[in-house]
């Protein structure tokens, strides 16, 4: 199954199944309550440096997943993406990200991950 990704500036849906926040920081300007949050997954959002560095700039898009997919790699991140693969194979999963770009995001990247690991 693939999640289905949705900004978290958007409302919530009957279907939208678990709404997984996959953003290191919280969505300004959004309260908790507003977002309807089931999970916020952090340890799979890229790290503060990374995010840093890429600042949705298209041109370093290719170079951002790359890094990125290395992050999540990473012996600490594993158990956190098994969480999220466990959760999208049980049921519908919605992965929300607070970028303005819907094309260049981290849920992206990660539901192509989920996809190959499937």
């Amino acid at each position: 199954m693939v999640p289905r990704l949705k900004r978290i500036y958007l409302p919530p849906a009957a279907d939208d199944g678990t709404r997984v926040l996959v953003d290191r920081l919280w969505p300004r300007g959004l309260s908790k309550e507003a977002a309807a949050v089931d999970l916020w997954l952090k340890d799979v959002a890229p790290s503060d440096g990374l995010r840093r560095w890429f600042h949705h700039q298209v041109a370093l898009w290719s170079e951002f997943e790359a890094r990125y997919r290395a992050e999540l790699a990473a012996p600490e991140r594993v158990a956190a993406l098994d969480r999220l693969a466990a959760l999208v194979a049980a049921g519908p999963v919605t992965l929300l990200y607070g970028a303005k770009d819907e094309v260049h995001n981290q849920a992206r990247v990660l539901a192509a991950l989920l996809a190959e690991r499937a």
